[in-house]
Order: structure tokens, then sequence, then C-alpha cells
């Protein structure tokens, strides 16, 4: 009972912490907001029943560093010299605090180490006060660096088949669109970011329930109603259209060719096919293997509903927010 309360308070200030980061319009008081939720995080990332705090001593020194090239751009910063390199170090430091490339390589062997519930926390909610950290800064460097995470993440997820890793590759490539976008439209970028998010919630939170580690255990389930269910939120989470997972990409896309940036259009279009290819191979494995269920059974009401809303918001949607744009 009392653990539970130490969890409630360490999330209350996690949320706090992202929150005086987001306020914020000082630089110290960002890095404070920073700290807060790092000292937050760090107890709920440990595991208190084998006393492991592996996942907890590799994320703090990486925090640690990334907080340090921090405050010492800010306090260069304030001197007004080296303006543009301080500004990359600061890009530096942000993309090792989150995990993503060109400092990238902690993040998928740290969510291979946490619960499910860390996992879907380090993926949401840590991820966001940082972007706006990144969307503060006017540097170009921001559009080659976004590139680069698509490539990272299409390749790197390939040859996985642990589902927490592929889900952190998936994650790379996605917050490479992201920032693909961050110099030239805060709303798209934030639009992405939250259909992102909670695309990936209802994700993490089937395969938490289903305790699903491995890509081969998508092929134990037999009733086809959820084979459905999880195809759907696969090619969803792919952003294959014209399910909702393509309507941020979509914006992105439009962005990026009024700005005439045709380059890295080019690039992150190619590497999104890249990462379909291996929410493809899942799919194979719950579609093409045979099964002894065959038919469409309505016995479940309550399963079947949801099947049914989740086509409705994934492709009727879409179209209507398509429509509506034009």
């Amino acid at each position: 009972m009392i653990k539970n309360y130490i969890k409630l308070l360490f999330l209350i200030t996690l949320v706090i912490g992202r929150l005086l980061t987001l306020r914020s319009n000082n630089w110290f008081r960002i890095w404070m907001g920073l700290e807060i939720n790092l000292i937050s995080f760090i107890p709920l990332i440990t595991n208190y029943k084998n006393r492991s705090s592996e996942r907890a001593i590799i994320y703090f020194i990486v925090q640690r560093i990334g907080s340090i090239l921090f405050i010492a751009s800010i306090l260069i910063t304030s001197i007004m010299i080296f303006k543009r390199f301080i500004e990359i170090i600061i890009i530096i430091s942000i993309s090792l605090k989150i995990g993503i490339a060109p400092i990238h390589l902690w993040i998928p062997e740290i969510i291979e180490k946490l619960s499910w519930l860390n996992c879907i926390i380090l993926i949401t909610w840590q991820k966001l006060a940082p972007l706006s950290i990144i969307s503060y800064i006017e540097n170009k460097i921001i559009i080659i660096l976004a590139a680069y995470r698509t490539v990272i993440g299409a390749i790197g997820g390939i040859n996985q088949t642990s589902t927490r890793k592929i889900i952190a590759f998936s994650s790379i490539n996605h917050l490479g669109w992201i920032t693909s976008t961050i110099l030239f439209n805060n709303e798209i970028w934030i639009k992405y970011f939250v259909l992102y998010r909670v695309i990936t919630l209802i994700t993490l939170r089937f395969i938490w329930i289903n305790s699903i580690f491995f890509i081969n255990q998508f092929k134990s389930n037999n009733q086809i109603i959820n084979k459905i269910n999880i195809t759907i939120m696969i090619i969803r989470l792919g952003g294959l259209p014209p399910f909702l997972g393509f309507l941020p990409k979509w914006l992105v896309i439009q962005t990026l060719i009024v700005n005439n940036i045709y380059i890295i259009i080019l690039i992150i279009i190619i590497r999104a096919l890249l990462t379909l290819f291996y929410y493809l191979r899942i799919i194979r494995r719950i579609i093409i293997i045979n099964q002894y269920s065959i038919k469409w059974e309505l016995k479940n009401k309550k399963v079947n509903m949801i099947v049914i809303i989740n086509i409705i918001i994934n492709i009727i949607l879409p179209a209507v927010v398509t429509i509506r744009i034009y």
C-alpha cells in the first residue's frame, strides 16, 4: 500500500517536471523541469522485487550526460558566442535525452528491460517536453537529422524479433517524421505527436494484456475477431493508407511540399516503406498461419464492438478529415 502511494507521488512529480518544462520561457527553468522529471522517473523504473537497478543506472547515466551538455550549452549561450555551434550541442543533448538518432543506441536496450507501463511512459509522455525544446531552435541541421532518424528507425527494426525493440525503432522513425516539420509548423508536429502516441498507447495496451514479447507469439491467437483487431492496429501503426496512422504523415508531406523540401520527402517516404516491411512480418504470422477457426463468430459482442469502433476510427475518420481539409 505504501509502495503504491510512493509511485503515485513520483508520477505526480513526473507530470509536474514536464509541465514546468513546457510552460517555462527561461532556459534554466526548462533545465529544472527536466531534472525534476529525471529524479521522478528513475524510482519508477527500478525493480524492487529483485533489487535490480541496471535499467535505472543506464537511464541515469545517459540523462546525466545529456543534462551536462544542455546546461553547458546554456551557460555558453548566455555570453552570445558560437551561437550556431551551441544550438547543435543543444540538439545533440536533447537527442540523447529522448533516445533519437544520432544518439539512440541506448533506447532499444533499456526498453527491453522495462515493464510495459514504464515502456509506455518512456515512449509517449517523456518525449513531449524535449521535442518542444527542439522547436525553440531554428537550425537547418534539424531537417538533416530528421531524415537520418527515419533511416535508422527503418533499418534498425528489420531484423528484430522483440516487440519492444520493434516499437523502439518505430518510435525513432516516427520522431524523424515529427522533427522534419518542427521548423515550419508547430501545429502539425503537435498533431502528429498526439495521434501517434494515441495509436502507440492502444497498440501497446493490447500487447501488454496478451503478454506478447516476441513476434512469433502473435500466431498463438486463433480467434478471427482478434486477428482482425490486431491487424488493424499494426497497419495503423505503420501508417498505411487509408488508416488513421497515414493522416499525420500526409500532413507532414504537405508541409514539406509547401516548403520545397523534396529530397527529405523522398527519403522519409522510402524509409516508411521499410518500416511497413517489419510490420508486415507481424501481420504474416497473424493471417497466413493455418488456423482452426475460420468463421466470424459473434459470441462476444464486446469484442466485436471494439473491432467495429476500430474500423470506424481508422478508415472513416481519416476520410472525413481529408475531405474537410480539401
